[in-house]
């Protein structure tokens, strides 16, 4: 788990950076988080809550929507970059599974020994934890909850001054929705399951089709 959490939070965090940096926003570059260095990203408490709750968090990446020429365009492509990245992994996680499964079909990977047959164990294990991490993230992170991307996209879409009243209550909310992650996580999990589970049926089939598997 922790090498997928060491690619899949990193790789989540350095979308928003790169995106916000190219709109012209540098707060992220300047504070050292247009990177894909874990240690730059990672929340302790965020990635203790991926063992208890399966699902977890890094430091948000800080961004100044003051930089964008388009206000609003900007906090959506930035809200929406860390999720979308960590699909693309996940789908890419499943490409290079499935180009495995294909080569092992068709015997260009022969199986010989049982050391194999554990490195292969071991590798599906990897790529299919992987993926649903990935899409797990994904769908976390769009919950329009503060401080995640879900609650970021919302305010585009919001009148400010609806915004600012909403704001005064993110404390408030977010603690609320902390405990949730934390003292009924499986109900969380089976709403994150109940988006997940979709999005990872049409990527297998997409996977299926380009591979022809």
């Amino acid at each position: 788990m922790i090498p997928i959490l060491l690619i899949a939070l990193p790789f989540h965090e350095y979308a928003h950076a790169y995106v916000a940096y190219k709109l012209g926003d540098p707060t992220a570059k300047n504070m050292g988080r247009l990177t894909l260095n874990p240690l730059k990203h990672l929340d302790l408490f965020g990635t203790l809550m991926m063992f208890v709750a399966r699902v977890g968090w890094a430091r948000p990446v800080p961004v100044n929507s003051g930089y964008f020429k388009d206000r609003r365009k900007g906090i959506i492509l930035v809200s929406l970059a860390g999720p979308m990245s960590n699909l693309l992994l996940a789908f890419a996680f499943m490409l290079v599974w499935g180009i495995m499964v294909k080569l092992l079909v068709i015997e260009v990977i022969p199986i010989r020994s049982e050391t194999m047959v554990t490195v292969i164990t071991w590798l599906q294990v990897f790529f299919q934890v992987s993926i649903l991490v990935n899409i797990s993230l994904a769908v976390f992170n769009m919950i329009p909850v503060p401080p995640l991307d879900g609650s970021r996209l919302i305010s585009s879409f919001i009148p400010e001054e609806s915004y600012y009243r909403f704001a005064r209550y993110e404390q408030f909310i977010g603690l609320g929705f902390l405990a949730l992650v934390i003292f009924a996580p499986n109900a969380l999990s089976s709403v994150i399951r109940f988006f997940a589970d979709p999005i990872y049926n049409s990527m297998l089939t997409v996977t299926s089709l380009i591979l022809g598997l």
